[in-house]
């Protein structure tokens, strides 16, 4: 591991000072009832997320004969825009490595923003392979999106903006992909406040950083599936385990359904759009999947670049996730009322019906039966609870 100093993180502060945007925390919000949890909103940074910070600062060090040659880098594509916007500003050439899943939006931004976009088959991992072969192949500096020192030292000047606004901050939860927002963030916290309590979030699908860290090594997962593909990493930096392992108190992982609730929250409730890698920790902070009750609580909110092609699918996923939205199936005798009868128990409960199917031929249902399936808008889990209590006292047969 290449080891890190605060005077590092300082000296980046100072070159990002006019620079990056330092988006003030939002709070108290109401994202768990049993804790006073701010938001600190790096989706309102330039580019739509956090990245700009470590990829600047790492350009800013650049000599003259690396910046010459240019730079080269491979990512989701928050870091695409970061390095492209950096590169440009300070009149580099830049070459970026972007996965062929990689959401529209994203890629069109980056060739806006200046940069050569070359798409590669498969995943992060993939791309980061390309972009390896063309370093050697052409002489490029390769701008790392999580593990190179002075990255990580860009993205903890976001630790020094906490502490700087928040001095009795007692948690911070941050996203964790390949560990390089949470490995600057926890070294600048925990150097200047010890006590203060940094949990990381990863996704169940991508697991990388918490499976390694449970296993006590670096691991590399076969595959990853996530709506966070800002944090769909594989296998973890070097320098970011090391640093995970000594600075981080403790990562866990959180649901696609968890992330999508997380995303509804925010846009209901705060008016911010975040993207499901930028989530996570409001998701972390809302089931409590983090030890927070009481607590002062910084919820980092990395990124808002979600696609807008799949906002609508991640929304109503919330709606579900979170008991806004509900469909139940109920076995009925086919005779006339039932229909009526079902209606009005719903209504005098106060949700409201959006669709109603009816099937008659269904293989599951008896001849003289048939299987009605109603989708409701409903205020909550409990809600949808009293509904099905009401019609199975009313002698309904409700299947879910």
């Amino acid at each position: 591991m290449e080891e890190l100093d605060i005077a590092q993180v300082f000296n980046a502060a100072e070159v990002l000072k006019d620079v990056a945007r330092h988006p003030r925390l939002i709070g108290v919000t109401k994202i768990n009832p049993d804790a006073q949890v701010y938001l600190k909103p790096e989706n309102l940074q330039h580019t739509g997320a956090f990245k700009l910070r470590g990829a600047y600062y790492k350009i800013s060090q650049l000599t003259p004969e690396e910046a010459q040659k240019g730079v080269i880098a491979c990512s989701a594509g928050n870091h695409a825009q970061g390095v492209a916007l950096s590169a440009t500003a300070n009149g580099i050439k830049s070459i970026i490595c972007l996965p062929a899943g990689a959401p529209i939006s994203k890629v069109e931004a980056t060739k806006r923003l200046g940069a050569e976009v070359v798409m590669v088959p498969g995943v992060y991992d993939d791309a980061y392979a390309k972009a390896l072969e063309l370093q050697k192949e052409h002489g490029y500096t390769l701008i790392h999106p999580f593990d190179d020192p002075l990255v990580i030292a860009g993205q903890g000047t976001i630790g020094l903006e906490i502490l700087e606004e928040m001095p009795d901050v007692e948690a911070v939860i941050v996203p964790v992909g390949g560990g390089g927002l949470i490995s600057g963030v926890a070294f600048a916290l925990k150097t200047l406040k010890p006590e203060v309590k940094v949990y990381g979030v990863q996704a169940e699908g991508a697991p990388s950083m918490a499976d390694s860290l449970k296993r006590n090594e670096r691991l590399h997962l076969d595959s990853v599936s996530t709506i966070a593909d800002g944090i769909a990493v594989k296998e973890p930096g070097i320098n970011t385990f090391e640093m995970c392992r000594k600075y981080v108190d403790e990562i866990v992982t959180v649901s696609d359904d968890e992330i999508a609730a997380a995303i509804l929250k925010l846009i209901e409730e705060q008016k911010l759009v975040a993207e499901g890698a930028g989530a996570v920790s409001v998701a972390a902070a809302m089931f409590d999947k983090v030890p927070v009750k009481g607590k002062k609580v910084v919820c980092l909110v990395s990124g808002g670049n979600i696609d807008v092609t799949s906002l609508n699918r991640v929304i109503t996923r919330g709606l579900v996730k979170s008991g806004r939205d509900a469909t139940i199936a109920i076995d009925l005798s086919d005779k006339p009322g039932q229909l009526s009868k079902v209606c009005s128990i719903i209504g005098d409960h106060g949700a409201n019906i959006l669709s109603v199917q009816h099937e008659r031929n269904s293989s599951h249902t008896q001849i003289n039966g048939c299987t009605l399936r109603v989708e409701m808008e409903t205020r909550n889990l409990q809600h949808i609870a009293d509904i099905k209590k009401a019609l199975r006292e009313n002698g309904f047969d409700v299947k879910q």
